[in-house]
Parts: C-alpha cells; structure tokens; sequence
C-alpha cells in the first residue's frame, strides 16, 4: 500500500464519527419524531395521573415532616 490509500482511509476514519455526530445534534430534523413519540408514551390523561401522584406524594412528605417536627418538639 502507498501513502495516498492510507491517508484516504484516515481522511474517512475522522470523518465519518464527525458527520454522524453533526446529523445527531441537528434537533430540528428529529424535533417533530421526538414530540410526536413524547405524545405516544406520555399522553395527557397520563401527564395528568401523573401530576396527580406528584401532589399526593407531595402532600405525604408535608404531613411526614410535620409529625417529625411534631414529635422532636415534644421529646
């Protein structure tokens, strides 16, 4: 083999990975594939029971807390 093959061959080495990171990271080609697919797994009757888990569990730590702080000053 003779030096042009060879620098060929890096030339595709350190551009390839280059390429495939600058399609990776347009996010306007895949932004509507991304929303859409967000749509599909987390739809808003989801979003909403999911909102909904987050307070009760919100209002258990509330109520957890003040029983600790309840039974410190009492001790």
């Amino acid at each position: 083999m003779g030096v042009k093959p060879e620098i060929f061959r890096m030339i595709i080495y350190l551009t390839f990975p280059v390429a495939m990171f600058r399609v990776s990271n347009q996010a306007e080609w895949f932004e509507d594939d991304v929303i859409q697919r967000k749509r599909e797994l987390w739809p808003p009757e989801k979003l909403q029971e999911l909102e909904e888990f987050k307070e009760r569990l919100r209002k258990r730590k509330r109520r957890e807390e003040k029983l600790l702080r309840d039974a410190q000053q009492n001790s």
